[in-house]
């Protein structure tokens, strides 16, 4: 039977308890809030779906489809927040249960975790590196994950923390001294959070602002992060101590942790980025660190009860004490005088009205985060040297690796805009209306000259060029006002070639931000590359704009360091995983060879999204696949979408992702000198790029009825209409796939069981492959090649998500003459499955990941009566010209809904 078939092994038993025990506790809430009938409902759906998927006498779906036709708006809404909530529920438990595991690891003295930090640093010390060597190789690492605004996943921050609350009972379940009375209140407890949950909205009626956009960013940063990055250093430094035998209290590692974010400062395609967007995102970064110290301080002050008489201070903290007690006659309404022998609370207390001071703008106000970094030190020197080190030092340095982390400014701000929008500025600016359209060595070749004589604008800027100006002025003031961590690149995206670059400085030069003394504007520029002919000619980009004598310059007091960004998921959207990655792994190679011919420190920014398809997955595997030498310390890359909550949702959780991350990064810098992939791995993957490009191409661009077709058998009329994010799904002034961008193309097929961007035209390639390279040679790059593994890795787990049953249902919803469209999708999985197996040996999908293919049976029985009420409201909908709002809003739950269960939105 279907259900019998899951099996948890022994290691997994307390995930299936938790499971089992959260379904009778949802059946239980849905029967208090819904009634018997809701219940039998959902009971007669799963039971049904079960069936389906048993394939015994009522297995053929027909009673699962019957049951799911025509149910009223508010029934189908119903049912699908129903089964949302059970796989809010078991997504919550799967957290926890990888909570368990790691705690088990750690209790294990000798087991240390696989990709665990513990487990890294060993390995470095068994390969022969010494203790000043690892040292070296950790201070020239930086590990900078940026967090994005993610137009299709916009979970509610109350839920998230009830979320966090649910997990925390979960792990506190198993707790040995429980007794009875205790463990009905954690359920208790437990009932109130998910019953809120069912009473709660998934998503805001009205469409997400960018304030919105930020705030759900600064959960994460604030809620999670701000507590997680003093553990991680005090895991490193422990992990050092224990391979190396030195005292812990000898260490102090380097900051490599650093955050930045989008949120706020990406205007491609959104008109509500501008320059007040950037002013009020960095105003906001910096108000809510200040804050968040100002408690932290609070919390000191409080711990630190030292009196005078007992214990002293150092000279240097006492000299400062008195100073501010002139200086700041504020302070002492914070420090009542019954504290007035108690040092430290005073001193935190000095601390808190200067962070005030900072917070309001008011003089004596901290300059820079380094002044508060330099009056914590004192007050852990102080602590040190007068009996401390376990009287409070713990606390004050975990307060300074924050200080040290998050400055004033929290997270730093990236700037995008697209390059067609800085053409047209340029044009208005010169009276010229073709310049968008001139040729790209003309636009160079002007640029050139513009820049070499200085030339300002001679024409009149409408209200989007003034804007444009407006955004370069803005950046260099908050650059002043907030410090240089604060702002990051200016991202060009779209960019072709240096001219898209040298635009940019051009611009920089008209809003008058060039420093007066040097004549070069105070801006890192990087071009992101996201089409596959710019990534195969990666190299000759940057060589390009390295030949450029203004860029030569001006990248010459940029300190010869130059970021180019490359764009995962259109590429994906305009030539398949199998042709996207590999012009991305060209590119990198390439890039690395133009930087090193030219003396340019080059770091490589990894934009991808959430799903496999654009670029998503474990850190780990992006870092062992990058190219020879692409890793040398430094992992900068974008977090979007489900993953941000998946990865960091809970603070365990986000400690797991940092010390993978960290391990990842460190090995890779360590074995730089490994040897690059063979010549005949690299000619096989040529041929699959080549023939996967050819056969999605083929199908995607070449027929002219298949965009038609994809509307057709996909909800992305609902998902366009759902303004969940700020940013809309089309391109301004573009139309069909080209227009479409890459979130909502991936978000449409993974609801409709396609999954198509995740494997298609693999098989193509493939094949080719074997029939030109031999299929040694690819069982040898499975083996051998970590690029190849994590790809096909990849591709199986898409295929594995894809059910082309379910997606049967949605393709009857298109015209006879765009249904026949399925079969060549249809007969290109079966030759990508044929492939995969038999490259893997295996009988069934992901046999090697039995945990994947567990989680995938779990959920089909409650995805799939989702799955057919999505069909059934659809065809509803679509026959009342998609005017009929309660149908409208039925179809976004099962939006909500599925995209929960399969833990994917795009």
């Amino acid at each position: 039977m279907y259900r019998q078939s899951i099996q948890f092994p022994a290691k997994d038993l307390g995930f299936r308890d938790d499971v089992h025990a959260l379904g009778t506790l949802i059946g239980e809430i849905l029967r208090d809030q819904g009634g018997e009938e809701l219940f039998n409902l959902v009971e007669g759906d799963r039971v049904a779906a079960i069936s389906r998927r048993d394939g015994g006498a009522h297995g053929s779906g027909d009673e699962l489809r019957q049951r799911t036709e025509g149910r009223s708006p508010s029934s189908a809404t119903d049912l699908t927040r129903a089964f949302s909530i059970w796989f809010q529920a078991v997504n919550t438990a799967e957290k926890v249960h990888r909570i368990r595991r790691r705690r088990q690891y750690l209790n294990d003295a000798t087991t240390a975790q696989p990709g665990g930090i513990a487990d890294c640093i060993t390995r470095l010390q068994r390969e022969g590196l010494s203790l000043d060597r690892t040292l070296e190789l950790i201070a020239s690492m930086s590990i900078e994950p940026v967090f994005a605004a993610h137009p299709t996943e916009s979970t509610r921050r109350t839920i998230l923390r009830k979320q966090q609350r649910i997990a925390q009972d979960l792990l506190e379940r198993l707790n040995p001294v429980l007794t009875h009375t205790e463990g009905a209140t954690l359920w208790a407890r437990m009932r109130l959070e998910i019953t809120s949950i069912w009473q709660t909205e998934d998503h805001p009626r009205e469409g997400l602002t960018v304030a919105d956009e930020r705030e759900h960013v600064l959960f994460y940063l604030i809620e999670i992060l701000y507590r997680v990055v003093p553990l991680f250093y005090e895991e490193v430094e422990s992990a050092l101590a224990q391979a190396y035998a030195v005292p812990v209290e000898s260490l102090d590692v380097p900051s490599i942790l650093h955050f930045g974010s989008w949120v706020g400062g990406d205007m491609d395609g959104n008109a509500d980025v501008h320059g007040k967007t950037v002013r009020e995102t960095l105003h906001r970064h910096q108000q809510l660190i200040v804050s968040t110290y100002f408690d932290e301080c609070a919390q000191l002050a409080e711990t630190l009860s030292q009196s005078a008489n007992r214990v002293e201070v150092s000279e240097a903290l006492a000299r400062r004490i008195d100073a501010y007690s002139g200086l700041l006659p504020g302070a002492q309404e914070l420090a009542p005088a019954r504290h007035d022998r108690q040092p430290y609370r005073i001193f935190f207390g000095q601390v808190r009205e200067r962070l005030k001071a900072t917070y309001d703008g008011r003089p004596n106000a901290y300059q820079s985060s380094d002044e508060l970094l330099a009056d914590i030190q004192l007050a852990a020197d102080s602590l040190v040297s007068n009996r401390g080190r376990h009287a409070g030092y713990f606390l004050v340095r975990r307060f300074i690796r924050r200080v040290r982390t998050f400055g004033f400014h929290l997270a730093t701000l990236d700037v995008t805009q697209h390059a067609h929008i800085h053409d047209e500025v340029i044009a208005q600016g010169l009276g010229v209306p073709e310049w968008p359209t001139l040729a790209s060595q003309e636009r160079l070749h002007r640029l050139r000259d513009l820049l070499a004589r200085d030339q300002g604008p001679t024409g009149t800027f409408d209200a989007i060029g003034r804007r444009s100006l407006w955004v370069f002025e803005d950046i260099a003031r908050a650059r002043h006002k907030y410090g240089g961590r604060a702002i990051g690149d200016y991202i060009v995206s779209g960019a072709q070639g240096p001219e898209d670059v040298l635009a940019v400085l051009l611009l920089a030069r008209w809003a008058d931000t060039a420093d007066k003394r040097t004549g070069e504007c105070p801006l890192d520029v990087a071009p992101l590359l996201e089409s596959i002919a710019t990534l195969e000619e990666a190299g000759e980009v940057l060589r390009g704009l390295n030949a450029e004598p203004a860029y030569r310059r001006h990248l010459e007091s940029r300190d010869n360091r130059q970021q180019v960004v490359l764009g995962y998921s259109d590429t994906n959207k305009e030539g398949g995983i199998a042709a996207s990655r590999w012009a991305l792994q060209v590119a990198q190679t390439q890039l690395l060879d133009a930087a090193r011919d030219a003396g340019i420190m080059l770091t490589i920014f990894h934009s991808r999204g959430g799903t496999p398809p654009r670029g998503g997955g474990r850190t780990e595997y992006l870092v062992e696949a990058a190219p020879h030498g692409a890793i040398r310390g430094v992992l900068r890359l974008t977090e979007q979408g489900e993953v941000v909550n998946q990865s960091y949702g809970l603070r365990p959780i986000a400690m797991r992702t940092l010390e993978r991350t960290f391990a990842a990064v460190a090995l890779a810098s360590a074995h730089v000198d490994q040897a690059p992939a063979p010549p005949a791995h690299l000619a096989a993957m040529r041929t699959i790029a080549a023939r996967s490009l050819e056969a999605y191409r083929g199908l995607a661009y070449g027929n002219p009825l298949f965009f038609d077709f994809f509307r057709a058998v996909t909800p992305l009329d609902v998902i366009e209409r759902m303004h969940i994010g700020s940013r809309p799904a089309m391109r301004a002034g573009k139309s069909g796939l080209q227009g479409l961008r890459a979130i909502p193309w991936v978000f449409a097929w993974t609801q409709s069981r396609h999954m198509l961007p995740g494997w298609f035209g693999f098989g193509s390639g493939m094949k080719a492959a074997i029939e030109n390279h031999g299929e040694a040679v690819l069982e040898r790059m499975l083996v051998e090649w970590p690029f190849f593994r994590h790809l096909l890795d990849d591709v199986e787990s898409m295929l594995a998500r894809t059910d082309l049953e379910i997606a049967a249902y949605y393709d009857a919803l298109a015209s006879d003459e765009l249904r026949s469209l399925h079969e060549p999708i249809r007969a290109e999985f079966a030759l990508t499955v044929s492939h995969v197996l038999r490259l893997r040996g295996t009988a069934r999908l992901v046999d090697s990941d039995p945990t994947l293919q567990r989680s995938v049976k779990l959920r089909n029985p409650y995805i799939d009566p989702m799955h057919l009420m999505q069909v059934d409201l659809l065809k509803r909908w679509r026959a009342t010209g998609r005017r009929d709002a309660a149908l409208f809003a039925a179809l976004r739950a099962t939006i909500s809904g599925i995209a929960q269960g399969l833990q994917a939105t795009g």
